[in-house]
């Protein structure tokens, strides 16, 4: 029998009735909790399984509404409602009664018809020109992640000299060990990139994401044609004011498909 892959493991969901139950996986642990990202690819997957459903998925928002703590959990998928072209569904992941996340997933029916693609990749050399940063990976959660920054690294954190730097980084993602690609693995991977205040501050504080939205521009037989490839991401953030600010990311194919987008609203405190 083949092992699973780490995410694979950290995704499983087992039925019981109207619930799925799940557990957190010590590989993709975060400060506090899980990973961000492994929490949306879970509740994805609840669809992902889930036998009533039509499409691939096609936009996903998870709302981060209190602390996952480590051990078990219950998943609820409810299809709120449905039609031939699209599906919409309701999922709540709940410990000791108590709701800890929510997402709603958006899933569409994809007919062949007209197709424009106006946007192009970022210029970056390729994923086997750049060499992976030497630097510490003190959170279990980022060492399942190849990362090879082009542009905007953490550079020597934490730093007090009190500039500001850019919001954007340009970086090659790919799961350690190489998986191939599907909508779970987009879902975790739109959440890899840190908090946007780290980079542009270089200081430490409390900080989480509370609410991101990701958006899915690919059919299941074009992600299994990519297969287990590195992608492009590219982050930025527009705003930080009084206690929130937003961050936006793309995740791009080596041969420069969208392959999906997404923003995210973070909290921080001084």
């Amino acid at each position: 029998m083949t092992d699973l892959h780490p995410l694979d493991q950290a995704i499983r969901l087992e039925r019981d009735g109207d619930i799925l139950r799940g557990a957190t996986s010590p590989a993709y642990a975060n400060m506090a909790g899980p990973f961000g990202g492994v929490t949306a690819a879970v509740l994805l997957n609840a669809v992902m399984i889930d036998e009533r459903r039509l499409a691939d998925p096609i936009a996903q928002t998870v709302n981060f509404c209190g602390p996952i703590a480590d051990g078990a959990f219950e998943i609820e998928a409810r299809l709120i409602r449905g039609g031939r072209n699209t599906q919409h569904w309701s999922v709540e992941l709940s410990q000791n009664g108590a709701i800890a996340a929510t997402a709603s997933v958006v899933c569409g029916v994809r007919r062949p018809t007209w197709t424009h693609l106006p946007t192009a990749a970022p210029k970056a050399p390729a994923f086997k020109d750049v060499s992976p940063p030497d630097i510490p990976r003190p959170l279990p959660w980022i060492q399942c992640y190849d990362m090879r920054f082009i542009e905007g690294d953490l550079g020597k954190f934490p730093r007090n000299d009190g500039v500001l730097r850019a919001a954007r980084s340009l970086i090659w993602l790919q799961d350690v060990p190489a998986r191939p690609l599907d909508f779970v693995s987009l879902a975790a991977l739109s959440d890899t990139f840190l908090v946007r205040i780290m980079l542009v501050r270089g200081t430490f504080q409390p900080m989480a994401t509370v609410s991101m939205t990701t958006y899915f521009h690919v059919g299941g037989e074009e992600l299994a044609r990519i297969g287990a490839a590195p992608v492009l991401g590219d982050a930025n953030g527009d705003v930080f004011h009084d206690c929130f600010a937003d961050q936006t990311c793309a995740l791009w194919s080596e041969d420069g498909r969208l392959l999906a987008n997404g923003v995210q609203v973070t909290w921080y405190k001084e």
